[in-house]
């Protein structure tokens, strides 16, 4: 059966892995991310790559970074978290490990890994959406991962919710990212502490005291034991994930919406809250049919298998 490796570069950490043709992970490896040089981030994929290839017969390398990857799957035009400014990425990688390379960007990997071999199988029409840090998105449509003219597409947090709203990292303003994200969750989290300390006792109680210390994980734990104000942070994420899907629904009309992302993890705490905004922010929902709203099943390794499974078609 044959082999490829799939590498999910992230601001922090390099996750590889080799995948066979049914999306199984043989070997994986995890690296620190050298953000600050595109040259030593270069130079840890490709050690990374030539570990795995010299224990496993492998035919070539998908790589998912997070940022804009051009149209031809080989420059990273830019990326926030990572020093990559028009960074020829797959040319530094295939001159070192003699392999075929593809690049792709992290969201459309993992879109991708999710409708081959996790929540999306059997679907036609699939959209991806990972809640992190921001908002990244991938769409697969008819069985084609669509990436737009540049390359670019599926930039979907970074559609504008609030006109002249809160300051997105892309540098504009109101992004839908600032109010449905890790970033949103921890936002809203600490305006509401520091506005009513009762209410979020023991979300403070697990920061320490501190509102500005308050962090994903306090209010995560927090809203399972019944802090009001973590419970409110984390209805006021669905609400907007809601609306957003809806917006995306009357656009793309997909099959299924497939939620991943670190806060994929607390799905529990307001994916029926999403989807309950969704129906009601649907355009025409009572003469349409509804897409589903799913949490992804592969977990961190979505990205790394479908760089890999990409890597088969290049």
């Amino acid at each position: 059966m044959a082999l490829t490796i799939g590498v999910d570069v992230g601001g922090t950490k390099i996750a590889a892995g080799v995948v066979d043709e049914d999306g199984h992970i043989v070997e994986d490896l995890l690296r620190h991310t050298p953000a600050d040089s595109p040259d030593q981030v270069a130079d840890t994929i490709s050690e990374v790559v030539l570990e795995l290839a010299g224990r496993h017969d492998v035919e070539a390398v998908g790589v998912g970074a997070a940022g804009f990857v051009d149209e031809t799957r080989s420059i990273v035009r830019f990326a926030p978290n990572l020093a990559w400014r028009e960074e020829p990425l797959q040319k530094k990688i295939s001159e070192r490990v003699n392999l075929p390379v593809v690049v792709e960007n992290d969201a459309n990997a993992m879109a991708w890994g999710e409708y081959r071999f996790g929540a999306g199988r059997g679907e036609s029409h699939v959209v991806c959406v990972t809640v992190g840090t921001g908002i990244g998105g991938g769409l697969v449509f008819g069985g084609t991962l669509y990436r737009g003219r540049w390359g670019m597409g599926a930039e979907m947090g970074h559609m504008q919710v609030v006109p002249g709203g809160r300051l997105c990292g892309c540098g504009n303003l109101g992004c839908w990212e600032q109010y449905a994200s890790g970033n949103a969750l921890v936002h809203d989290a600490r305006v509401i502490a520091a506005a009513d300390p009762e209410r979020a006792g023991r979300m403070l109680e697990l920061a320490g005291g501190s509102v500005s210390d308050i962090e994903g994980e306090h209010i995560t734990q927090a809203a399972r034991e019944g802090d009001e104000a973590a419970l409110a942070a984390f209805t006021a994420l669905a609400e907007w994930l809601g609306q957003g899907l809806a917006d995306l629904a009357a656009v793309l009309d997909p099959g299924c919406f497939i939620l991943g992302g670190g806060v994929s993890r607390a799905a529990d705490l307001w994916l029926d809250q999403s989807r309950a905004a969704f129906l009601r922010a649907l355009t025409a929902r009572e003469h349409r049919p509804h897409a589903e709203l799913r949490k992804a099943e592969l977990g961190p390794s979505a990205g790394l298998v479908g760089a890999a499974d990409l890597a088969r078609h290049p």
